[in-house]
């Protein structure tokens, strides 16, 4: 029988137990609830320094080439990055948004007037020539003279947006030039023989991530592509610029693609309602192709995925984070696989004994 000189410090030592777990409950509780405020910041921090996985074989291709007579640095290869791209937009810009700000001043002063016409030319159109359009007309004219009014209130909207793109594009030029030394110091966290494997395997997963921009960038290729033969055949005013804005948007899930068929549709809706219908039908199946077939198949050779787990994928994202979500999600994907082939998954390493030779 146990003495009260045993049991005392038996009891102690649970209680002791029982507190520590009270204390970590309440402190786990505390970080998710922290997690919770602070996940929008979060999120910049997460989507900054996947983009700048992503990004780093594209920069260590540049440090590979030669400008005279050396090759640059990790810091002046990304100046070089974001000056190409900054070129390309002002260029683009400079180019196609003129003209196409011109028609669509005119568009829109012009819409009172214009505004009966297009609605003969819908009562035209089948199944439309039933509907009752008699009260669009005023909202068409509502519109044309609200427009500014429309512009200036979604104006702190889009500056919000704007402000969180500057965050991440800085964000992700910081963890480009210094996220070395973020990686080692999460990494001292844990004990030395877990730290070996698990940057052993977030290198891993760091090379498979960084082919993702190489998938990404066919899928914009081919819609590009595809979409200037479309346009230039249907003879769709702006058919060069809208090619390129269509494949540049790309990159950005549901929201790309919106804005820029709407654009398009308004373009063709200028000449006629048989090129929003050539353009609308074009898009659609397009879009049935490249979810069903393009998307998987590229991403697939690309990141390793199977077809189904980047459909998942991309389903999953767009259904937590939106259109973040979505545009992240196969490199997240990716992510968490190498981690659960490493630590999830149990590997058949030896031998069965029974198929062992005696």
């Amino acid at each position: 029988m146990a003495t009260p000189e045993v049991v005392a410090p038996i009891q102690t030592a649970r209680s002791r137990s029982v507190r520590g777990y009270i204390v970590f409950a309440f402190a786990v509780a505390l970080v998710l609830a922290i997690a919770y405020f602070m996940r929008q910041i979060l999120m910049l921090l997460y989507v900054s320094a996947l983009f700048a996985v992503v990004l780093t074989p594209l920069i260590k291709g540049i440090t590979q080439i030669r400008i005279a007579g050396r090759h640059p640095g990790r810091g002046l290869s990304i100046f070089l990055l974001l000056l190409t791209v900054g070129a390309a937009a002002t260029l683009f810009f400079a180019f196609a948004l003129p003209p196409v700000l011109h028609d669509l001043q005119s568009l829109i002063s012009e819409l009172p007037t214009r505004g009966p016409q297009l609605l003969d030319q819908l009562h035209r159109v089948p199944f439309i020539s039933h509907v009752n359009l008699s009260g669009l007309n005023t909202k068409l004219q509502g519109f044309a003279s609200n427009f500014a009014e429309y512009l200036f209130l979604s104006i702190s909207g889009w500056a919000s947006k704007l402000a969180d793109i500057g965050a991440v594009i800085f964000l992700t030029v910081y963890f480009m030039l210094e996220g070395d030394e973020a990686y080692h110091w999460v990494l001292s966290f844990f004990p030395k023989p877990s730290r070996e494997r698990l940057n052993r395997t977030l290198l891993r997963a760091d090379v498979r991530m960084g082919k993702w921009l190489l998938g990404q960038g066919g899928l914009m290729l081919i819609l590009g592509l595809c979409s200037l033969i479309v346009f230039v055949l249907l003879k769709i005013r702006y058919a060069y610029a809208l090619a390129v804005l269509m494949g540049a948007l790309n990159i950005i899930p549901i929201v790309g693609a919106m804005v820029s068929m709407a654009l398009v549709i308004l373009a063709a809706a200028t000449d006629s309602w048989e090129k929003v219908l050539g353009v609308m039908i074009f898009y659609g199946i397009y879009a049935q192709v490249e979810t069903s077939y393009l998307t998987p198949r590229i991403m697939k050779s690309s990141v390793d995925l199977p077809a189904l787990g980047v459909l998942v994928a991309l389903l999953m994202g767009s259904k937590l984070a939106g259109v973040i979500g979505a545009m992240i999600a196969v490199p997240t994907a990716v992510l968490v696989s190498v981690l659960v082939q490493e630590y999830l998954v149990q590997h058949d390493d030896q031998d069965d004994p029974a198929q062992v030779a005696p």
